[in-house]
């Protein structure tokens, strides 16, 4: 029977049961087994099978499974007869902090309570035992009808206790996938001290100071800081996106991949690898994200998968709200040029609107950027692939879209050189991206035209990528900005020369007719169009503006052949 692709399902029994669609990692339970180790932090970036493999490993060790041979018959992992002996025999707790995605510290930790008092509903059983004590089940019936803010760090470590209790020969396994989802909302949303502090403690008593614990896996995206998060855990085994353990585990290789699209009939193997390759695992290169395989196998069609499943909220923050720098080194990597970085895979949140180092460290860990070399601490930096790259230009495309000016019209009579409608959506647009770029820390008045000028070249750069070539220059400091916008089309779309200034009063400047003039004639005094003609563009297909500021205010003027 042909096998079918089930988009979405994260149920290991399903996919089985179904002869859905499955590349065999079972033999990641015999490595994680044989390692030996008593917490293992596994890291991944979204949509990279960890919650498939955590279920994987649950159906496999769970004695909720017991006898369910029939799921792995057929697998790696029932080659080795020990491993059958051991399938179903331990008790086993799993589940996910995936949907913990609140705006505020209170929802969240409701909903983190229901999460866990769900495990105690689905173990219920164990009031009906004969190895626990009647104080035991009114203790367990407590957990059972109510969990709040004050008993969930202890929620987990007695539902252990009952489990062992009733099992007496095998300890538990605790399997919890998207530890960070709380985190990472904590942080964007303003409450990140409050969930650290309750998942610490949590954490402390689940895997530190358990003595019911055999042992246990945590899955995320983000491997966060021992000081901040796992400062009690001096038994954590980390396999980070750096490490070798564990690589060929999560995501597809590119032999796996090939032969998948063998296997369904498609050819264009080049075109594929283009948009979906790029990963690195430890030393396993050629990753692919299996999201996007698999949604590609089912429909045949090249677009991006992985970037539309979730709002990539963490990533969009920090660039938006990202220092000078991180704006102008984003530009770089939307332009496919690389950045140089140190980067930590330790990551403090705390630290995400200071070190801006911080911040690529993330992104990388995320999976949105790959390492293409290093020197010592030093990483060069590029995005990984085609698909990553639309969902980077989608998100610039977002913040813009939602302005109350309609940035297509903008470019429209930028592009026309139709000035009087030009600076009327300016002057609405220049407030509304200073607004959106300010991190709030530290702006004045000075600042403000520099917040507007890399928030209107990263609009440009993605909404006129397929008939320009951007090219930019930034002085810091002497309030100088230069954009040139090359057309692909010489023969029939505009070119520009845009020159930025901000008012300077102590030059002589009394008002922005003034710092305009002055804008213009250095376009003129510099010669910038001498490159445009020397490409083959005529003189009157040249726009020069001109771009005033004074705070959120700016005036545009335009000089072109006809007006010289």
């Amino acid at each position: 029977m042909a096998q079918k692709i089930a988009i979405g399902s994260q149920s290991f029994s399903s996919i089985i049961e179904n002869n859905c669609f499955f590349i065999d990692k079972t033999s990641l339970i015999k490595d994680w087994w044989e390692n030996y180790d008593s917490v293992t932090l596994i890291t991944r970036p979204r949509r990279f099978g960890k919650t498939l493999n955590m279920d994987m490993i649950n159906c496999f060790f769970s004695n909720k499974y017991e006898g369910r041979s029939d799921l792995f018959e057929n697998l790696e992992i029932w080659k080795d007869e020990k491993y059958r002996e051991m399938q179903g025999k331990y008790p086993v707790i799993f589940f996910s902090f995936a949907g913990i995605k609140e705006k505020t510290y209170e929802s969240a930790v409701y909903r983190m309570c229901n999460k866990i008092r769900e495990l105690y509903v689905s173990n219920s059983f164990l009031l009906e035992s004969p190895a626990l004590l009647k104080s035991e089940k009114k203790n367990f019936e407590e957990y059972l009808e109510k969990i709040d803010e004050r008993d969930l760090p202890d929620a987990i470590n007695r539902l252990c206790y009952f489990l062992s209790g009733h099992y007496k020969k095998n300890k538990v396994i605790v399997l919890l996938d998207e530890y960070d989802t709380p985190l990472q909302e904590a942080y964007i949303n303003g409450y990140w001290d409050e969930m650290s502090g309750l998942i610490r403690s949590l954490f402390n008593n689940t895997f530190k100071t358990n003595i019911y614990l055999d042992r246990a896996i945590l899955t995320g995206i983000t491997r966060v800081s021992k000081e901040s998060m796992f400062s009690d855990l001096n038994n954590l085994k980390v396999a980070s996106v750096s490490s070798n353990i564990y690589s060929k585990y999560f995501g597809f290789t590119e032999d796996e991949v090939f032969e998948a699209m063998d296997k369904f009939g498609y050819t264009n193997k080049d075109e594929v690898k283009s948009w979906y390759d790029g990963f690195t695992i430890g030393n396993e290169k050629d990753i692919y994200n299996p999201w996007s395989i698999i949604n590609f196998l089912d429909e045949g069609v090249l677009k991006p998968y992985w970037s539309n499943t979730s709002s990539n909220g963490l990533a969009g923050k920090l660039i938006m709200q990202g220092d000078e720098e991180v704006k102008s080194d984003f530009e770089d990597l939307l332009n496919g040029k690389t950045i140089k970085k140190k980067l930590d895979e330790d990551i403090v949140f705390s630290q995400l609107d200071e070190d801006m180092n911080a911040v690529w460290s993330l992104l990388s860990a995320s999976g949105y950027l790959k390492i293409k070399s290093r020197d010592f601490d030093i990483y060069e930096l590029e995005i990984v692939n085609y698909e990553v790259m639309q969902m980077f230009n989608n998100m610039v495309n977002r913040w813009f879209t939602s302005k109350p000016v309609k940035y297509n019209k903008l470019i429209k009579t930028l592009l026309n050189g139709e000035i009087e409608d030009l600076n009327e959506y300016m002057n609405d647009l220049t407030i509304s991206i200073i607004s959106s770029f300010d991190t709030g820390k530290d702006t004045n008045e000075k600042q403000l035209p520099e917040r507007f000028y890399h928030g209107f070249v990263l609009g440009l750069l993605v909404e006129l990528r397929d008939r320009y070539v951007l090219q930019s220059n930034r002085e810091s400091g002497a309030g100088r900005y230069d954009i040139m916008l090359i057309p692909k089309n010489i023969k029939e779309d505009n070119a520009l020369i845009i020159e930025f200034k901000v008012i300077r009063r102590n030059r002589g400047e009394k008002g922005l007719e003034d710092t305009l003039k002055n804008a213009l004639e250095q376009i003129e005094q510099k010669q910038y169009s001498r490159f445009l003609t020397d490409l083959g563009v005529p003189k009157e297909h040249i726009l020069k503006y001109g771009f005033a500021f004074e705070g959120k205010e700016v005036l545009v003027g335009l000089k072109t052949t006809s007006n010289e």
